[in-house]
């Protein structure tokens, strides 16, 4: 990401926005979408930096330890009814919220396959504890992984006439399945994140 802003005269800022640059580039762990910003007040530039710093310092967790360490059980699937399952599963995507982190598209799975895949996989990923990291979430779409299976998926169930189209044009070589309402009606529900008001870019922007 290039940012635009600080005044040439200044070459500690200069030198601030190339190590700055360098940093986001290890902490995405590649290669950055470069653009532009024209005349990004300092202030903007300062937020983002300290965003990093942030995230930088913020430990490696497990949604798994977290919801552990804020008391939450979570006891195997089979030995639940189906009534304990919902309810357990409820607490757990709620608490999940509360450390930011956000499910999208669950409405392919039945309430004890959800609960089955959060607990054994979904949440013993690691990811950065984002308590600690003003204004970051983590969002978790369940058919997000990139796979074919994924992308059959969100054709199916997730992906609107726009998006179906886009992909019959830039990928004609991937089966279209018809589209199907998905059997279940869970995430119209599901706890979002508040992002609040946009920043402040300024009048100029790339």
């Amino acid at each position: 990401m290039a940012i635009d802003g600080f005044d040439s005269d200044q070459p500690d800022s200069k030198k601030g926005i190339e190590n700055l640059k360098k940093r986001t580039k290890k902490l995405v762990g590649g290669a950055i979408i470069e653009g532009e910003i024209n005349e990004a007040p300092p202030e903007v530039i300062e937020e983002f930096r300290n965003y990093v710093d942030d995230w930088e310092g913020a430990p490696w967790t497990t949604h798994f330890k977290q919801l552990e360490e804020a008391g939450v059980s979570l006891p195997d699937p089979e030995t639940l009814d189906d009534s304990e399952l919902t309810k357990k599963l409820w607490e757990v995507i709620e608490k999940l919220a509360t450390f930011r982190a956000f499910l999208h598209e669950t409405n392919h799975l039945s309430d004890r396959e959800l609960y089955a895949l959060l607990l054994n996989d979904i949440l013993l990923e690691e990811t950065k504890d984002l308590t600690v990291v003003e204004g970051t979430n983590c969002q978790i779409p369940l058919v997000g992984s990139g796979s074919e299976e994924d992308h059959y998926l969100y054709l199916k169930y997730y992906a609107d006439e726009s998006d179906r189209q886009f992909w019959r044009t830039e990928y004609p070589d991937i089966p279209m399945p018809d589209h199907v309402n998905p059997p279940y009606d869970r995430d119209r529900f599901l706890p979002e994140a508040d992002y609040g008001p946009p920043p402040e870019w300024g009048n100029d922007q790339n």
